[in-house]
């Protein structure tokens, strides 16, 4: 994000900080309490399996599967290769961890970053910063397209100058893996999706009415999240009912969730929960519940980022999420890019598994998704906020 809506986004982020906080040390709101034993069998049966196939139905490899040897590693080091990455956008926990591990990874092979791109997710700037790496002659970009459709003849021309391309979940209409890119890294989207749901069900006692905040964009993992929870709602759980479906489509991703999720919330008073699609319209959601005192509804959602950390820890809003897992995937497709410079054939597809995320686990569960401590609000958010 940049700009304005980087400004919006913060002062959200700010207002929740100082909310939250005082939520914990009250503890005069508290969420539905968790424990419908069809879910949680659910939930414990989807450990470490993987739902989605790639962009032209690939079975997806295990992350763990994708490593170099101690030989392989001075090859490539050798290379002195170059590398940028071209995002969406930045400036949320996912994209940051994103770039961590990217960065991590490339200097232990050797390789250096000599650009890292936001387009404020849109794609006509985003084709523009690929032109703009373009003239820096990197041997490597490692990318995520705004738009499939919008940007993919810049990609092609990247492919065309040489350039070997991994993408990080989405993929350019038209293009297809072994031929004009390298690879594509995601998490299970549609997992994630699922595993929100089972969350919502496991916080409601599986009945009860909800909502959908929605990302309203032709972005597949985005479209597969909703894909999951949605059928999984109308699969396992006959009892629920979304009643409202409500779609933000940026940049002022929290912004547009808290109008959304308030006018959800005055049209259907028992409303008893909401889904949002990542953390950062998720954080608007909580703002509108907050704002209008449901300290009941039950908020799921995906990506583990600090602000619903610190709600989760909290005890409060938010009940369950499904987490991505941002630093190993880029590890993963750093890797990948390593392949390519040594001829060494990489899986079409590779995809990391979701991660259930309650209150319990939630200080574990930021180590295994961030590889470092959770921030100190988190941490003092949980001693603060137990029940």
């Amino acid at each position: 994000m940049s700009g304005r809506a980087r400004g919006r986004a913060v002062a959200v982020a700010a207002a929740l900080l100082v909310a939250l906080a005082g939520c914990a040390s009250t503890g005069t709101a508290a969420p539905p309490q968790r424990g419908y034993p069809p879910a949680q069998q659910a939930l414990a049966a989807l450990a470490g399996t993987v739902l989605a196939t790639g962009p032209n139905g690939e079975t997806p490899a295990r992350a763990d599967s994708v490593s170099l040897t101690p030989a392989e590693i001075e090859q490539v080091r050798a290379k002195k290769a170059t590398a940028a990455i071209v995002m969406h956008y930045t400036g949320d926990g996912w994209t940051d961890a994103q770039i961590a591990g990217l960065r991590q990874q490339f200097d232990e092979l050797g390789i250096e970053v000599v650009a890292v791109t936001d387009a404020n997710f849109e794609p006509d700037r985003q084709v523009s910063d690929i032109e703009t790496v373009l003239a820096r002659k990197p041997d490597i970009i490692v990318s995520i397209p705004a738009d499939p459709v919008a940007t993919a003849g810049a990609y092609r021309q990247a492919a065309a100058a040489g350039v070997k391309l991994v993408f990080m979940d989405n993929v350019p209409q038209g293009m297809v893996a072994g031929k004009d890119y390298v690879s594509a890294v995601s998490a299970d989207n549609v997992g994630n999706g699922v595993v929100a749901a089972h969350l919502m069900a496991d916080a409601i006692g599986g009945r009860g009415e909800i909502g959908v905040v929605f990302h309203e964009a032709d972005f597949k993992v985005t479209r597969q999240r909703l894909e999951g929870f949605e059928q999984t709602i109308a699969k396992d759980y006959p009892d629920i009912r979304i009643v409202d479906r409500k779609g933000v489509t940026g940049p002022d991703f929290a912004g547009q969730a808290q109008a959304a999720a308030t006018a959800m919330m005055v049209k259907h008073q028992d409303l008893a929960g909401i889904w949002g699609v990542w953390d950062v319209p998720t954080e608007g959601v909580i703002a509108a519940a907050r704002a209008i005192d449901r300290s009941d509804l039950a908020i799921t959602t995906e990506d583990l980022g600090p602000n619903v950390a610190i709600a989760l820890a909290s005890n409060q809003y938010v009940t369950g999420l499904g987490a991505q897992r941002p630093f190993d995937q880029g590890l993963t497709e750093a890797k990948l890019a390593a392949y390519s410079l040594i001829g060494k054939q990489a899986p079409p597809y590779v995809a990391l598994d979701a991660l259930p995320v309650t209150h319990d686990n939630v200080l574990e569960a930021w180590r295994e998704v961030y590889h470092s401590d959770p921030p100190a609000q988190v941490t003092e958010s949980l001693t603060g906020g137990r029940s």
